[in-house]
Formats: C-alpha cells, structure tokens, sequence
C-alpha cells in the first residue's frame, strides 16, 4: 500500500468482513501472521486480507479451523511466508471492482417497472441473487449487473426475458470459467504439484495466476465482441432480405 501504514485491525474487519475479535482468534492459532507494529498501533497489509478471505473459502467448503491451520502450517514448510501470502492474494483477490451497493424499492421499481405490475419479479430477482435483503433494505450484491439489467429494460427488453437471458448467461459464464481453471490447473498447477511444490517455482505460480486474470477477461471481451459483429451483421442482412423484392411481406 505505496506511502500508507497499512489497515489497523477495525479497518481489516470492515474490509475482510470478520469480526476484530476472530482476527484476533486467528493471530492467536497461528492462522494469521501477527500485524507490522508502529508503537502500539499494528497494521496489516494486502496479504493479510487475502488469507483471511482464503480462510473463509475454505470454511465455506467445509474445512474447521483445525484442519486449515495443519494445511496452512504444511504450505509454510519450506517456503517463505511472504511468497505464500503472495500466491493466496492472487488467489483470492477479487476479478472484478464490482461491491455491493443499498438500492431502495422505489429505486427499484423506477428501474424496473415490470416488477410494479408483477411482484413475483422481485421474488426471482432474489431467487437470481440479484438482490439480498441485508438490514431490511434491499443490496445488489453486482451493481454493474443491476445497471445492465435496467438498460436492457430501459431498451425495451421486458424484465422477464432479461431475467431469462440472465439464467443463461450465468451457465454459459460458469461452463467457460471451468475450462480457463481447467486450462490453469492442467499446464501449470499440476506440473507444479507434480514436482513436489518446490520453494523456488511458486513466485512463477503466482505470477502465472496474476497473469491469467486479465487474459481471460481480454479473450472473452475479444471473443464475445466478435461474435456481436457477426450475430448483428447477420441479424441485419435477414431483416433486409425480408423487404426485398420477391420476399414473403414483412411481418405485422
């Protein structure tokens, strides 16, 4: 963090979503390595919020906190900290600066005023999670997605169908997010572990995950936008056809 002390152990909390008192839980097994002292006052840095977030992913899968501080103690072994921090933040950073944000029901229902008239739409929209209620108040988990969703509405695409397309849109995502893992974990995870994870090659780890974040963003945006020429291009040439002498008359 260039000039800044870092978080103290409140601004973690807020950051990591753990309480002060599990962080300092966590200090206390060895799960989380102690903050960089200025006085009286600790700090913690980037590496710090990535173990806790690599923690909580593994709590999520099922794994007690006994069985992540053995994994997490057998990954030390061997190898420095700082690189294992390293190679856990590129792991669990996030893809996307996309953070949840309140949205009020009028808000909503300005947005989106097919849900005024069909009330179940907001129902599947929280079915979707698209919408959480936190504190009685409804938060867009994406807000990029909610703004996507009221352009398309905005377009004249009824929230029905951009909720459909969303259903869809959500497979197909997940079925290409599986191939660019299977891609990384096939040709430079597994290698690795097949050499027995040595010390010296987990910086290129690292950096081959680093690097593997933007290029998978860059070919999907490439991919998706040629596709679009094409769709378009096509979609274009039918419609014209369509008025052409010889052709059927134009659908009403």
């Amino acid at each position: 963090m260039d000039g800044a002390p870092g978080m103290t152990i409140d601004e973690l909390a807020r950051e990591s979503g753990i309480t002060s008192r599990n962080i300092r839980a966590y200090q206390t097994r060895g799960l989380l390595p102690s903050p960089r002292m200025e006085g009286r006052v600790g700090y913690y840095d980037e590496g710090h919020l990535a173990r806790l977030r690599y923690i909580g992913g593994l709590q999520e899968r099922g794994f007690s906190l006994a069985a992540i501080q053995c994994l997490l103690e057998a990954w030390e072994e061997g190898r420095g900290l700082n690189d294992v921090l390293g190679f856990e933040e590129a792991l669990t950073a996030p893809w996307i600066d996309d953070h949840p944000e309140r949205v009020s029901l009028a808000r909503l229902m300005e947005l989106f005023p097919d849900a005024v008239e069909d009330p179940s739409l907001l129902e599947r929209s929280l079915k979707l999670g698209l919408l959480t209620v936190v504190d009685g108040e409804f938060e867009a988990p994406s807000p990029i997605l909610l703004r996507v969703g009221a352009e398309l509405v905005a377009a004249g695409v009824p929230l029905a169908a951009t909720l459909d397309e969303y259903e869809r849109l959500v497979a197909d995502a997940d079925r290409i997010a599986l191939r660019f893992v299977d891609l990384f974990e096939s040709n430079v995870w597994e290698p690795f572990v097949a050499a027995g994870m040595p010390p010296d090659r987990l910086a290129a780890v690292t950096e081959a995950l680093h690097r593997a974040r933007p290029t998978a963003s860059m070919a999907m945006d490439a991919a998706l936008a040629h596709a679009m020429e094409r769709a378009v291009a096509a979609s274009a040439a039918r419609q014209v056809a369509r008025f052409l002498p010889g052709s059927s008359d134009p659908e009403p």
